[in-house]
């Protein structure tokens, strides 16, 4: 005969006319965390948001499932919860779509970059002054993007996406990034020692850029500025002779983000944030 005891029964306690009353009830389970600490819902929500590409308007419930590696009802349960806060909407064949409040959060991201009063002025100034498409390209992470841009007056010229990721290591506005930003090798000392890089098809065949450094408070790189269009208009020397335009805008750039018109400091090499 075993001599083991039954678990001790949950405590109860007595309300106000004698009669027993139920033990209190457990708390809530904590969110789970993943294996770097981060909340796995949270996580699986961005995929969710992530999933979208540049250019689709929706997703079935299927290829949402599909893209993020994540079974169809937990797809939906999680669709379902950022319908309720406005960053989906399914639509009435039952795909889905990005919501507003996506739309605005990327609107907030972008409005705290000083677009209006001093990228878009100083890029449409280097439009006019080189004939190209401008733009203005920040490192995010291991990326770069591009954050604002302006269109030259060109009918045959290089179309860039805002907000798309790109590789740093190619392209001129990245190598500008990764040069001032420390990286080692004889080709960013290079192009340290120049100020600026040019390359052609590097990135995208047929396509030529110039880029050069731009600078905020304390001469903290913030990312490059950069002309693009294509090859056959933006030979070697051609790029060369717009170099100098390149660095100069980036230079006004300069000032204007770091708030003061005093020489620049010798160009350091930290790495690239923005928020200036």
């Amino acid at each position: 005969m075993s001599n083991r005891r039954p678990p001790p029964a949950p405590p109860s306690t007595v309300d106000a006319t004698g009669r027993s009353a139920p033990p209190p009830a457990r708390p809530p389970d904590p969110p789970v965390a993943g294996r770097d600490g981060g909340v796995t819902a949270v996580t699986r929500a961005l995929q969710v948001l992530a999933a979208f590409a540049l250019g689709e308007s929706h997703l079935s419930l299927a290829e949402l499932s599909r893209r993020c590696a994540l079974h169809k009802t937990t797809v939906l349960r999680l669709a379902r919860t950022l319908a309720q806060s406005g960053y989906l909407v399914q639509r009435e064949d039952g795909d889905w779509r990005l919501g507003p409040a996506a739309g605005w959060l990327g609107a907030r991201y972008q409005a705290g970059f000083d677009v209006q009063n001093v990228l878009e002025p100083a890029l449409r100034a280097l439009t006019q002054a080189s004939g190209e498409s401008a733009a203005f390209y920040v490192r995010e992470g291991d990326v770069r993007t591009c954050l604002v841009r302006v269109e030259g007056p060109q009918a045959l010229r290089h179309h860039a996406r805002m907000g798309e990721g790109l590789p740093l290591d190619k392209g001129s506005p990245g190598r500008v990034i990764l040069a001032f930003s420390g990286a080692p090798g004889a080709d960013y000392e290079q192009i340290r020692q120049r100020g600026y890089h040019w390359s052609i098809g590097e990135r995208e065949q047929g396509v030529a850029t110039v880029s050069a450094p731009v600078f905020g408070l304390h001469w903290r790189l913030l990312g490059s500025v950069c002309i693009s269009g294509p090859a056959s208009r933006l030979p070697p020397d051609k790029l060369e002779s717009l170099a100098q335009t390149v660095v100069s805008a980036a230079t006004q750039l300069s000032y204007a983000l770091a708030g003061s018109a005093a020489t620049p400091a010798p160009l350091a090499t930290r790495a690239s944030h923005w928020h200036p």
